[in-house]
């Protein structure tokens, strides 16, 4: 039987984060997007490499 392949945490958070800085433009964030959403991604990120 073979294991269904399921996206690792890792690679979930780091395509989040690439979405959310190409969204941008290159151009620098907000400081309410630095320290919402950005932050939340970063911390997803961590949490899931912790594991």
């Amino acid at each position: 039987m073979a294991i269904p392949c399921v996206p690792d945490a890792t690679d979930v958070a780091n395509e989040r984060i690439r979405e959310f800085m190409a969204a941008r433009a290159g151009r620098p964030l907000w400081p309410e997007e630095e320290a919402e959403e950005y932050e939340q991604l970063l911390a997803a990120w961590a949490e899931a490499a912790r594991r």
